[in-house]
This record gives structure tokens, C-alpha cells and sequence, in this order.
């Protein structure tokens, strides 16, 4: 995969402050606010950023946590896993192969299918709906 590579100041112009913090800073959306938190429209969930495909909407679903989540990515190859020992935790940092987007956070929590739960902002995706 290639990788999408932009300055700051390329990134700024192209995303609102909100999405650059959360994609390029690493920042978190606050719980529960998310617009894909209660989403239940059949589809594909890209990164906002690049486009890349990440999740699909078959593998969604509610972990009570107040992000979105899913328990598998499309694929593997789409989404890299970096240890974050920010906040005083070790944590599994999810980020877009694509443009290193920061998505979110990998637990061990989730549902018996995988185990996985894919902790991921809102912000960091672009819904695409399949009819």
C-alpha cells in the first residue's frame, strides 16, 4: 500500500479543526457523542482522511463504551497496531495504513467472534451506505 503523505499545513487545509485534532494529533472524541455511534445503515466505513476501507457495518456493533466499535477490520493490511503508553496506560493505538490517521484503540473485550473490540472515532470515518 502506498502511503499518502502531507504536510501539516496540507492536512489543516483539507479537514476541520475538529477531525485534524482526533486524526493527526491523536486526540479522542468525547463519549457518546459520536455520529456513528448509533449508525445502523449497511455500509462500508472508510478513513475520513484517505478513504482507505476499514470496517464494514456487518462487523459493528454496540459495546456500551460510547464509541463506535467493531470486532474485525475489512483488512488487516488496512490498518496498522502501535503500542500508546500515553495517559499512563498501555493501550493498542489504531491508525490507517494508508496516511497514519489516528482511528482509535484495539481491546481485548470484545465479542466471542473475535474477541476484538475496535474502539474507533467517529470522526476518523466516512460511511459509505450499500442499497
Amino acid at each position: 500500500m502506498d502511503k499518502i503523505k502531507k504536510s501539516a499545513t496540507e492536512w489543516k487545509s483539507s479537514l476541520d479543526e475538529k477531525t485534524y485534532n482526533i486524526t493527526r494529533k491523536s486526540e479522542t472524541e468525547k463519549p457518546y457523542t459520536g455520529k456513528y455511534l448509533h449508525e445502523k445503515t449497511k455500509g462500508i466505513y472508510s478513513c475520513t482522511c484517505c478513504g482507505n476501507q476499514l470496517f464494514s457495518s456487518d462487523t459493528k456493533f454496540d459495546s456500551g463504551s460510547g464509541w463506535p466499535s467493531f470486532f474485525q477490520t475489512i483488512n488487516n493490511k488496512n490498518v496498522l497496531e502501535v503500542q500508546d503508553n500515553s495517559h499512563g496506560m498501555i493501550r493498542t493505538e489504531v491508525i490507517c495504513a494508508s496516511c497514519d490517521s489516528h482511528l482509535g484503540h484495539l481491546f481485548n473485550d470484545g465479542p466471542n467472534i473475535t474477541g476484538l473490540r475496535y474502539c474507533i472515532n467517529s470522526l476518523s470515518l466516512k460511511l459509505k451506505k450499500i442499497e
